[in-house]
């Protein structure tokens, strides 16, 4: 706020024109931007009123450095600095509130919060402002409001500090599992952000809300800065009275954000949908008010146009925090704020500053935001209104997590000791636009080997993938020993014990075969027992020994799939993932191979094989799925499916082995 006030002070100390101004104050918002990401992964790993206080004091420490700048460059690194700092607070504070409040009174906890905004912006004009005229209103003073903005940031970094943190998800949890069950340890994995950002686009209310805002943002980050270029170039006001103008114009939103949030709250409760649609009409409002303030001269007018503007903006943010808490799953919440952050700012917010500031150049302030704000407030007020559509299925697909999340745990709770090694739930899959996988069920037991079988096409590598992390479900999920893996990082489920030998695909051709075994042994955290674990492959297939030293490459495909296997035996995972075990391969080389299998199966390994050849899985498999355009047609015991004609019939019609 004391950048919009005292931009063109700066102005003048630098010597810089309208675009350069707005481009630094935009790249802050670039930088907040980008840096957002990061922190909503830490926040999901690390404590995240830590991680908050952290950030708070590097905001201070840059905040303070602006009083120090004396050129464009300087002044983009302090900017900058202040944005990484202020970036912790998107994806944490509304996750922490989240977490804090009851969801009865959700609506109204981030009314308080989005109220803070204008509090702070009817206030901080009026003290920067008053800093400067008590300093003596000289061409440096402004120097003075930055000097003394250590002091609150300091302030707050302790309060965040000390304060505890709320345990995540607890009121979904109460709300749908009862206060006992909220309280048990769920151990689900550290959800990867890129998993996450995929997943929150299949999202849809989530991802017209992002969107809708982020067209906003031409308007939401140049108009202030805009507007007070031109309260100093065409109506001549210096720091202190553009700080009681720029107090006024957010005056009126002090009122009206309380009364939006609990109208909302109101209307929430009673038909959520119609929540976003008072979000997109506000923002129309927003828009509406602005530019017919524009058509004025008179300072009076026009300033109390963008008053009544900014109120409607203010009461149209008062929405987004319940909306995204109900139709993002707790568990991505942190990455679901951020991603607003980068909407606004990265999609809207540099490139509205920027051409903001071109047109401010070339034909005045007045002209520039009346070629932005009109289109932006339509477009993104439109986008969240269409996207409310979705909300209440959105809604329902969280809610029936969270029920598949109770049952899994009342079932854990009942019977500890037969928790299944692999689940895959209602998981859903596509490639681009073109969708795979259709509410796709199984469980594999401990120690047992499932075949998973079908017709070219049906899905069986694609559901192989996502229970591996090399694809992202569009929903459902999927679990390991009780621990939710579904978007969790592959290297994190190779933690866990998974292991995946992919057909034609399980080696690395360029190196050696000793070069092989040697990096996968790297996993194995006792060195003196990585020797050990390669001996045990070589054993197994003495034939390795004597090509030790060939490239990978060069094997023949039945020495490549022994050498896939041999990892297999040297790693001694929990769970085994083997994808066209005998594809190309001789019928003495598959017999091999199965008896390797069989081995570890002895041993106790869990397996899910893929297999083309109805005979080689059922011959070594417990129970089989089988699956058909991306559905799931059986799934028993393996004997069971020999007897269903109508589904083999299409194996070997599709051309694939007996």
């Amino acid at each position: 706020m004391a950048l919009l006030v005292l931009g063109p002070d700066i102005q003048e100390t630098l010597k810089i024109s309208d675009t350069i101004l707005l481009g630094l104050i935009s790249f802050g918002g670039v930088v907040l931007v980008l840096t957002s990401l990061p922190f909503a992964w830490l926040a999901d790993r690390y404590s995240r009123t830590t991680v908050l206080a952290a950030a708070t004091a590097v905001w201070g420490i840059f905040g303070m450095a602006i009083g120090f700048i004396v050129n464009p460059f300087q002044m983009g690194i302090a900017t900058a600095g202040t944005g990484i700092g202020k970036a912790a607070n998107i994806p944490i504070a509304p996750s922490l509130i989240a977490d804090q409040y009851p969801i009865g009174v959700r609506t109204r906890m981030f009314a308080t919060q989005t109220l803070g905004r204008p509090i702070g912006q009817v206030v901080g004009p009026i003290v920067a402002g008053g800093i400067v005229a008590i300093a003596g209103n000289k061409a440096g003073d402004w120097r003075w409001v930055f000097w003394l903005f250590g002091i609150p940031a300091s302030i707050l970094a302790v309060a965040f500090l000390i304060k505890r943190e709320p345990r995540r998800g607890r009121n979904e949890r109460e709300a749908v599992f009862g206060a006992e069950v909220a309280d048990d340890a769920i151990g689900d994995g550290p959800v990867r952000l890129s998993a996450a950002m995929a997943r929150l686009k299949k999202v849809r209310t989530f991802y017209f809300l992002v969107v809708g805002i982020g067209v906003l943002g031409f308007a939401l980050v140049a108009v202030p800065a805009t507007f007070n270029l031109m309260m100093k170039d065409v109506y001549g006001y210096d720091a202190l009275q553009r700080g009681w103008i720029l107090s006024i114009t957010w005056s009126v939103s002090v009122i009206a954000i309380p009364l939006g949030g609990r109208y909302g709250e109101r209307l929430f409760r009673k038909n959520p949908p119609s929540a976003l649609k008072l979000m997109g009409a506000s923002i129309l409002l927003y828009g509406l008010f602005l530019t017919i303030g524009l058509r004025f001269e008179s300072a009076a007018i026009l300033i109390a146009f963008f008053a009544i503007g900014n109120a409607f903006q203010g009461m149209a943010f008062t929405q987004m925090g319940p909306t995204i808490s109900a139709v993002v799953p707790y568990q991505m919440r942190a990455q679901a704020f951020s991603m607003v952050g980068v909407y606004i700012f990265l999609m809207g917010g540099f490139f509205g500053g920027l051409l903001t500031g071109a047109f401010s150049d070339a034909f005045g302030q007045r002209t520039a935001l009346t070629v932005v704000v009109p289109p932006a407030a339509l477009i993104g007020g439109l986008m969240i209104i269409y996207g409310s559509r979705y909300m209440k299925r959105d809604i329902s697909l969280t809610v029936s997590e969270l029920m598949e999340m109770q049952e899994e745990q009342k079932r854990m709770a009942a019977d500890p000791e037969n928790v299944p090694v692999l689940q895959v739930r209602n998981v859903d899959a596509s490639y681009g636009t073109l969708q795979v996988l259709f509410d796709v069920s199984f469980e594999v037991k401990k120690g047992e080997c499932l075949a998973l079988l079908g017709t070219n096409g049906a899905g069986k590598s694609t559901i192989l993938r996502s229970i591996s992390g090399l694809l992202n479900p569009d929903r459902g999920v999927i679990r390991m020993n009780g621990r939710t893996i579904t978007l969790v990082d592959p290297q994190y489920r190779v933690a866990l014990g998974m292991m995946q030998i992919p057909g034609g695909e399980a080696v690395f051709p360029s190196m050696s075969v000793a070069e092989n075994l040697e990096l996968w042994s790297e996993l194995i955290e006792d060195k003196k027992k990585r020797a050990e674990r390669i001996d045990a492959t070589f054993e197994s297939f003495p034939e390795l020994r004597h090509l030790i030293d060939s490239k990978a490459g060069s094997l023949s495909g039945g020495q490549q799939q022994m050498l896939a296997l041999g990892k297999a035996i040297m790693l001694e995972p929990d769970l085994l993932l083997i994808d066209e075990l005998s594809l190309g391969l001789a019928p003495i080389v598959v017999q091999r191979l199965l008896g390797i299998v069989e081995k570890l199966k002895e041993q106790g390994t869990t397996m899910v094989l893929v297999e083309q050849s109805v005979n080689v899985a059922l011959s070594v498999a417990d129970r089989a799925v089988f699956m058909e355009r991306g559905q799931v047609k059986f799934e028993g015991p393996a004997q069971e499916l020999l007897e269903r004609d109508d589904l083999l019939r299409a194996v070997f019609l599709s051309g694939e082995g007996a």
